[in-house]
């Protein structure tokens, strides 16, 4: 068994070295970014040390199988998180912001009121079957998005959301895109979903799914023939009831339930 130092290619054990801290730590940013997940790091850190274990003792094929292993694992993980994935590679290097972020600023908005607001409209365009599609941005800018929409640039009501989603309207169409209290823009369209999903879902939903697989926006879809209200968060539908809108929509406003 030779060690690193005892070779005569000191300096290409040295490349191969920083490579490989190069590779991992490219690996761990991934994680970071989509897995978020304490196995994650786990592995990263274990399978990091057998491999500059096997890399310092010369052990060649042992490097070779751990080496294959975790590029198995880590291409799993981005295909399970293909979501994800596609929002950090829309936008690599935005920072998050943390809740730490929102300390000392203060909403000029009452938060209660708008829920409700919210929830006014949302109820009433589930009764009367109206199709509906409102995306709420968080932390990821949706600019770029409202370019093809309509801007508006108006205070939240229910009153004006049942007027932009009337049938037969030029605006009822399209997405609303809605930041704080205010309308933003209006007859956004995204480019919808790839994702295949065991329901028949329209072209409502899989935008909605679109849009939420490249930010961290929250979107509330409301079907036009079934009057089904739906949340389209991370990549991710899910169909909630009337009596339970207003506590999941303050839930994933808030960010209530993420993962650490």
């Amino acid at each position: 068994m030779n060690f690193i130092w005892d070779t005569t290619k000191t300096a290409n054990w040295v490349i191969g070295l920083i490579l490989i801290v190069i590779v991992y730590g490219f690996v761990l940013f991934l994680y970071t970014k989509i897995v978020k997940r304490k196995t994650g790091y786990a592995f990263v850190a274990i399978s990091f040390s057998l491999l500059l274990i096997s890399f310092l003792l010369s052990l060649f094929y042992s490097f070779v199988i751990i080496a294959c292993i975790s590029s198995v694992f880590i291409m799993i993980s981005a295909f399970s998180n293909l979501g994800e994935l596609r929002r950090i590679l829309a936008n690599p290097f935005k920072i998050e912001r943390g809740k730490s972020s929102k300390v000392g600023v203060e909403k000029i908005y009452n938060r209660e009121e708008f829920y409700k607001t919210i929830e006014t409209a949302v109820l009433n365009f589930s009764k009367t079957k109206t199709g509906a599609l409102m995306t709420f941005e968080k932390s990821t800018s949706l600019n770029d998005m409202m370019k093809n929409g309509v801007m508006v640039k108006a205070p939240v009501s229910a009153e004006l959301l049942a007027t932009i989603f009337y049938p037969g309207t030029r605006l009822h169409d399209g997405a609303v895109i809605i930041k704080d209290n205010m309308i933003v823009a209006a007859a956004v369209f995204y480019t919808p979903t790839t994702k295949p999903f065991a329901g028949k879902y329209g072209s409502r939903h899989r935008a909605a799914i679109g849009i939420s697989e490249v930010s961290d926006s929250v979107t509330v879809i409301v079907s036009e023939e079934t009057g089904r209200i739906s949340f389209a968060v991370s990549g991710e539908l899910e169909t909630v009831t009337p009596e339970n809108f207003t506590r999941v929509f303050e839930n994933y406003m808030e960010g209530f339930g993420e993962e650490e």
